[in-house]
């Protein structure tokens, strides 16, 4: 028995990271899988008939060492991975395929659970416990409980391929990003970036033992050369770099991971009894099927296209007409993807007199923490104590004690800003325990977010762009719905909600950031301690909708990549990734196709992460929170009455009911689209 099957002896109950070594995770999972398996056996041999009690409710709390390990060992193989840790998820991640179809497989343990399930009438429930009865009888109903034997059988192997592949998709990604690396040796081709960006990629280049600088296609090494880089051609090196990762045709290649995903989701559907893979998902979700979202998409598409096209015009000219020869675009020339965020950033400094250098002074990372904290303490009440006497996987890694207005404790919270060679790129909220009540105990939740912010250099502190300001936020504010979770269930806690809900507490979040009166208590300049002077924030304010038209068709065409994957009828009969992804992307194109570029090979959110047929919800979610943000500004964006409804019937409720009355108790109504297309400016 390993140090992880036994209750950890630490400061709040946090993991021991310091004393897990990395070959205790195998025979640790073998021994947690092996108790869980006991406590199902349990259930099922349990002489008294079934009740909610004894089979509803021990089936949700069955598992708890088992999930925590799990947390523990795929957090670090997100955030601090080596090969050690790639191999073992890649034997481990079938083990626990396999463990969760003997779950839903278990013609046992579902009689009982279908017992409880037919007799709900009779039952005395709480809305919690319907939803969560209702919830049961679902994972097994749509993970195949009532299947035969042989379609079980199939089941099961298509489960344990699909972990496979999907941690392959992800590995080769990683892969991919630290591989490449481009050197300069001539300080020429730097010309156009900030200094800050120039003195990292030096120190990166030190760090590696070598002369010149380092561009990596690490987020806060690629986006400002993207952005700044004055070289047309380095910018295309890096962009077809960046755009054609898992799709060389290498050991590192992922376009046949992509066909096995598809297809193999599509079987696992239609097993199931559902038309396509976005049928079977969109059933829990607040959309409710693939006809809804093509025609939410639609009319978004609609709205946003002849804006998009107007902006991407207006882009082109203004490139040409750059005075400077050296920069300018030539007239037989056309615009392509490595040119966008580089005239993009030109022509927002024409119009707006902005530009992301002017704002960094203003937003030291340290301050933008102190500046989400403060948020936090506004709206909800709660306090942030940062402290040493928890273990971190990561000395870069801050710890926190989050605690309510009268002292009690919240949450444990974690955050990881810098970028690693063991961690994926992007930014992403988790958590390590997660909140219910079991024998009369609250027991809070430990909190995590990863982003991957540029680190301080030897003469300056971490300066976020503003575009990273609003990331903290997002990410903070589905901590923010882990923390203040106050669910019976670990299964309804948190963030376990519909997956187009799932994005409300975090976009909504991001609203605070375009206001002078959040952007007073914290934007100060690192040097100077000087605020954010008006004029900054009046410039910001009107630059938030520079570009939405472009912005919202690029993410539209990955909701519609999405479901033209997930929504196929027959994904074996695609043959080329590369052709699919182009005839998905037809009507939203406005740059020239790449040919060695392929978006598919490297979709993680889809083929990795957990947003196959849910890309959408980006949007679905800009909705709710465009709606809701309405209502804090109409009655003042710290208005506590407000604030405690958000709380009271959004963040602490998780998924114990259904969002969309979860959401009218919040609001009062229905959420109505035009609050987004008044914000995006796309409503004339």
């Amino acid at each position: 028995m390993t140090i992880l099957n036994k209750p950890f002896k630490t400061s709040y109950n946090t993991a021991p990271f310091s004393s897990i070594k990395t070959e205790d995770f195998m025979p640790a999972f073998t021994t947690a899988i092996e108790k869980a398996r006991a406590e199902i056996d349990a259930i099922v041999n349990n002489s008294e008939a079934p009740s909610f009690e004894n089979t509803i409710e021990a089936l949700d709390y069955s598992g708890e060492e088992l999930d925590r390990i799990s947390s523990i060992f795929f957090n670090l193989n997100s955030a601090e991975t080596n090969d050690e840790i790639q191999k073992i998820a890649q034997e481990v991640s079938p083990l626990l395929s396999e463990f969760s179809n003997d779950i839903t497989l278990n013609e046992d343990l579902f009689k009982r659970v279908k017992a409880v399930y037919d007799s709900k009438s009779d039952l005395k429930l709480t809305t919690e416990q319907s939803t969560l009865l209702d919830k049961k009888y679902k994972s097994f109903s749509r993970n195949g409980a009532n299947l035969s034997e042989d379609k079980k059988g199939r089941l099961r192997e298509i489960d344990k391929q699909l972990s496979q592949l999907k941690l392959k998709f992800g590995e080769n990604i990683l892969a991919e990003t630290n591989k490449f690396e481009l050197l300069i040796t001539d300080e020429s081709d730097l010309s156009g970036l900030p200094d800050d960006t120039k003195e990292a990629a030096k120190q990166l280049a030190e760090s590696k033992g070598k002369e010149g600088w380092l561009i990596t296609l690490d987020y806060p090494s690629y986006i400002p050369f993207m952005t700044y880089a004055d070289n047309r051609k380095l910018r295309e090196q890096l962009s077809k770099a960046f755009g054609s990762k898992g799709f060389k045709g290498d050991e590192l290649d992922n376009q046949n991971n992509v066909l096995e995903i598809a297809k193999l989701r599509n079987e696992r559907a239609q097993l199931l009894g559902y038309k396509t893979h976005a049928h079977f998902v969109l059933e829990e979700r607040m959309a409710e099927s693939p006809d809804n979202v093509q025609k939410f998409l639609n009319e978004l598409l609609e709205k946003a296209k002849p804006a998009a096209e107007e902006e991407f015009e207006q882009l082109e000219k203004f490139a040409k007409e750059i005075k400077d020869p050296s920069t300018a675009l030539s007239t037989s020339d056309q615009l392509q993807k490595w040119d966008s965020a580089y005239y993009s950033e030109k022509l927002k400094q024409k119009l707006f007199s902005l530009d992301d250098e002017q704002l960094k002074p203003y937003f030291k990372l340290e301050n933008v923490i102190d500046g989400a904290f403060t948020v936090a303490e506004k709206l909800f009440g709660l306090q942030f104590e940062e402290i040493d006497t928890i273990e971190k996987y990561h000395k870069d890694v801050l710890t926190y004690k989050v605690v309510d207005a009268d002292g009690e404790l919240v949450s444990i919270f974690y955050a990881d800003f810098f970028p690693r060679a063991g961690k994926r790129n992007g930014a992403w909220m988790t958590s390590y325990k997660p909140q219910m009540i079991k024998d009369g105990h609250n027991h809070r939740p430990h909190v995590s977010i990863v982003c991957n912010f540029t680190k301080p250099t030897k003469s300056k502190p971490s300066l976020l762009t503003f575009n990273e300001v609003t990331t903290l936020f997002h990410e903070f504010g589905h901590a923010l719905h882990g923390m203040l979770a106050n669910t019976t269930y670990p299964s309804l806690s948190g963030t376990s909600v519909h997956w187009d809900f799932v994005e409300l507490p975090s976009q909504i979040l991001e609203n605070w950031c375009y206001e002078e009166e959040t952007l007073k208590l914290f934007a100060t300049h690192y040097e100077t301690g000087e605020v954010i002077p008006m004029e900054l924030i009046d410039k910001i304010k009107a630059s938030a909708t520079f570009q939405e038209g472009m912005q919202t068709l690029r993410q539209i065409s990955f909701g519609l990549l999405d479901m033209a994957w997930h929504a196929h009828e027959n994904p074996s009969e695609i043959r080329s990734v590369k052709d699919f992804e182009e005839k998905a992307f037809g009507d939203t194109n406005l740059y020239p196709d790449v040919k060695e570029n392929c978006m598919s090979t490297a979709f993680a959110h889809i083929f990795q992460g957990g947003y196959s047929s849910g890309y959408y919800s980006y949007k679905w979610a800009e909705v709710l929170d465009a709606d809701a943000f309405e209502y804090f500004k109409e009655e003042g964006i710290f208005n506590k009455t407000v604030a405690h409804k958000f709380q009271a019937y959004i963040l602490s409720q998780g998924g114990t009911e259904n969002p969309m009355t979860l959401y009218k108790k919040f609001r009062g109504q229905e959420p109505k689209p035009e609050a987004l297309l008044r914000r995006a400016g796309l409503l004339k």
